[in-house]
């Protein structure tokens, strides 16, 4: 059923049919009933996916990434499509519009997208304000025992008019504001789409970031989970710098990895690459490098640095493929807009029989 509907959502703007699909989904969850039923539908039954990582209980290890609901918007309704966790952002502190038009292409030949939406958010406020109705029901529902709510990550950034040494301001900005919000944090760095951004990943801009973040984490009561999301282009030597500092200043874990600048063997023809220009590739493509970016971190510390494996899942035994790596929790994207809404319970039974 989803090919037929996706073939036709296929034919419009790929920006334009995420919002109409995510604002259509919300209808259906507001109708009598509609939650409901969609859970009945698409969420994973029982226990056996249930996960503990990074010191967080989650339902099942099955995310969706940053990019997808930048603003907070839809965590209802990715709640009922059976997600474990939801990275919301990434956010920055202020709001921007990101990147022209178009920003967001399909490589259907390659199941891959490419986009460089540029960072385009709300900005922390109000995505702060949207947190806190969202936690507030939470607390106001008998419907949500703890150990079987939706966990909500962070992803920040830094506006695209920081300069890049005083991009840490921006992320204590946005890791203060949401830091009562959130589950846990992503530090993201490896954006290809904000100018200069990714100079930021070598390791002494990286110190800087993180240490002053873990400062501020040391001052609440109750500390919050910080991750960094790389880049999958990453040299061995800088991933090994990233390892070094990470396990120095015990970082709570990486995913690994972001969209990819690469642009070798797709089956999408270069003109056509060449109409649609810059950005950060991510789906199909993307999954041999991410898996061995995760097999490498994850056996050059002996499994002590905890892993958030991304980049081509589009089934269950993609997501098996991230967990045997060294991988503890798995995050869909690109597999969510091509395999559609029942993606999450199709890996989780998978896993289940597995």
């Amino acid at each position: 059923m989803y090919r037929i509907l996706r073939t036709i959502l296929f034919s419009f703007n790929p920006e334009w049919v995420h919002y109409f699909s995510m604002n259509g989904l919300k209808f259906l969850c507001k109708l009598p009933f509609g939650k409901a039923i969609i859970t009945s539908l698409f969420k994973v039954s029982g226990n056996h996916l249930n996960t503990e990582f990074i010191g967080i209980h989650f339902t099942n290890p099955i995310g969706l990434g940053a990019g997808f609901d930048k603003n907070a918007r839809y965590l209802n309704e990715l709640e009922a499509l059976g997600f474990g966790f939801v990275e919301i952002g990434t956010v920055t502190p202020i709001a921007q519009a990101g990147n022209d038009k178009p920003r967001l292409f399909r490589l259907p030949k390659d199941k891959a997208l490419i986009n460089r939406m540029g960072f385009n958010n709300d900005g922390v406020e109000i995505i702060q304000d949207r947190l806190k109705k969202w936690n507030n029901r939470l607390q106001t529902t008998s419907n949500y025992p703890e150990n079987q709510r939706l966990i909500v990550g962070g992803n920040i950034g830094k506006n695209k008019i920081t300069l890049n040494e005083d991009a840490w301001k921006d992320y204590v900005i946005c890791f203060n504001a949401l830091h009562e919000l959130v589950d846990y944090f992503v530090v993201n760095v490896s954006s290809p789409n904000t100018p200069g951004l990714r100079e930021l990943q070598e390791k002494e801009s990286l110190r800087k970031i993180l240490t002053e973040l873990q400062n501020q984490n040391s001052k609440f009561k109750i500390q919050k989970p910080i991750l960094l999301k790389i880049a999958p282009d990453l040299s061995i030597d800088q991933i090994d710098d990233v390892i070094a500092l990470a396990m120095e200043i015990k970082l709570d874990g990486l995913v690994a990895a972001n969209t990819t600048i690469d642009r070798e063997n797709l089956l999408t023809p270069k003109t056509m690459l060449e109409n649609i220009g810059a950005g950060g590739l991510s789906g199909k493509p993307l999954q041999k490098r991410s898996t061995e970016i995760i097999q490498y971190i994850h056996e050059k510390t002996n499994g002590k640095l905890p892993i958030i494996g991304s980049g081509g899942i589009f089934n269950g035994a993609d997501a098996q493929e991230k967990f045997t790596a060294g991988a503890s929790l798995v995050q869909v994207w690109t597999g969510f807009v091509y395999e559609g809404p029942s993606i999450v319970k199709k890996i989780g039974q998978h896993l289940k029989k597995n």
